[in-house]
């Protein structure tokens, strides 16, 4: 692998795609006057958007190793601060491992259109690290800049209504990972008073949401999604009611992958509803399940053979290899509690695992306790396809959150009584 990457970064250097854009970073992180900073971080926002994709492996190579620490100085100074740990060698270290990238990527950001433009770059990073793990070290220092410049201290959180921007509505549609927006008037009703939109702005980014959560306003916890993105409401709520269900949360930039927000977002909207709606008590999630139907599938693998239950529904999976929601909704009780039951077995015991539910990791870490798996809540393809037609409650009690994500750390999963009860062999 680390031929490959050095193979790649001296065809850049030889490359007449990619040299000048090369000329500008050298010439961008050596300058010291401000004026011209901004000018040569001009030259290098438009020298990689027009830079072929194909050429831009080759690109991150050269940034890899010509922009990346010397390795023998570092020795050097390590050997140093070993011998003698004073201050100075220590800051003398600090400077010569940070990767003179990282000053590139400073640079670029104080530009007009830099941030964006960095979000860009790193997606197509992020892409071509499946094939060069070499590249991970440029990765890691993308990340650590844009941990630091999207922190939720430095974002604004903005409710999203049928006021907003249509440019800036047709982007939560555009985005909308979970529940499909089918058209204006399904997103119409999303963004009424009973249903709510908050999103995450950046200050350099205008109306581009980074991440948005959509939240139904309801008397009690859901146990289906049909309900809550029907298109008209049969007893609307807002003053009277006593749940806000987080239903769907979104990330608009790939580019900012690894980066904390979610979390964040989820608790903010949750004081903000208390400060506007102080009725309302229970804070929860309603949930896909997209890891269930390959953890199904590889159980067998796991030594789960002996499993009844899902001998009895590894049988039917096999006689409805790709099933309906008429499939679904047509199982005996039986069928039905085997499903629920190794859905809980999944979440519980299988979190910490490399076959880890994404969405159940995220709200666990997150200080929320698995509260209940709902069968059929949702009927979609996208629903029955990843898990089977269930969906899950995540139950956020802020005062325990902080706890429970400590438990999590431990990897214990924190879980409601109902759930304990699904743990029992069949």
């Amino acid at each position: 692998m680390l031929e490959k990457l050095l193979r790649l970064a001296r065809n850049a250097v030889n490359d007449r795609t990619i040299e000048p854009l090369l000329v500008s970073c050298r010439l961008l992180v050596s300058e010291r006057g401000q004026a011209n900073v901004y000018a040569l971080a001009k030259r290098v926002i438009d020298g990689y958007r027009s830079l072929p994709a194909p050429r831009r492996e080759a690109f991150f190579a050269a940034l890899a190793t010509e922009f990346g620490p010397d390795p023998q100085a570092v020795l050097d100074i390590a050997t140093q601060y070993a011998q003698a740990p004073t201050a100075q060698n220590l800051a003398s270290l600090t400077k010569l491992v940070e990767p003179l990238r990282q000053e590139l990527l400073r640079r670029i950001n104080r530009a007009p259109g830099g941030t964006a433009m960095l979000l860009a770059m790193r997606n197509d990073l992020l892409g071509l690290r499946k094939n060069n793990a070499e590249l991970a070290a440029v990765d890691a220092d993308f990340l650590h800049l844009l941990s630091s410049w999207f922190n939720p201290g430095f974002l604004r959180l903005e409710r999203v209504d049928w006021q907003s921007s249509a440019a800036l509505l047709e982007k939560l549609m555009q985005h909308e990972a979970v529940h499909e927006i089918k058209g204006w008037d399904d997103l119409r009703r999303r963004v009424q008073a009973d249903r709510r939109c908050y999103a995450f702005f950046h200050p350099q980014l205008g109306d581009e949401p980074l991440i948005f959560v959509e939240v139904a306003l309801v008397d009690s916890m859901a146990d289906a999604v049909a309900p809550l993105i029907e298109s008209e409401s049969r007893t609307p709520l807002v003053d009277s009611a006593k749940t806000a269900v987080f239903y769907s949360i979104s990330n608009c930039q790939p580019g900012l992958k690894g980066v904390s927000l979610g979390n964040f977002l989820i608790k903010k909207v949750a004081d903000e509803l208390q400060r506007e709606l102080p009725q309302i008590k229970t804070f929860c999630t309603l949930s896909p399940v997209p890891g269930l139907s390959r953890w199904l599938a590889d159980m067998p693998q796991e030594g789960a053979k002996d499993n009844p239950a899902h001998k009895r529904v590894a049988a039917w999976r096999q006689s409805h290899p790709t099933p309906s929601a008429q499939d679904v909704q047509s199982m005996g009780k039986v069928l039905q509690a085997d499903l629920v039951s190794l859905c809980a077995q999944f979440l519980v015991h299988a979190t910490h695992t490399p076959l880890a539910d994404p969405v159940a990791r995220f709200h666990l870490d997150n200080g929320a306790r698995l509260e209940r798996v709902n069968f059929a809540a949702d009927l979609s393809r996208k629903g029955v396809r990843e898990s089977l037609g269930l969906m899950v409650n995540y139950l956020y009690e802020i005062d325990k959150v902080e706890a429970r994500h400590e438990q999590f750390a431990r990897d214990s999963i924190s879980h409601s009584p109902a759930v304990k009860r699904l743990l029992k062999p069949a």
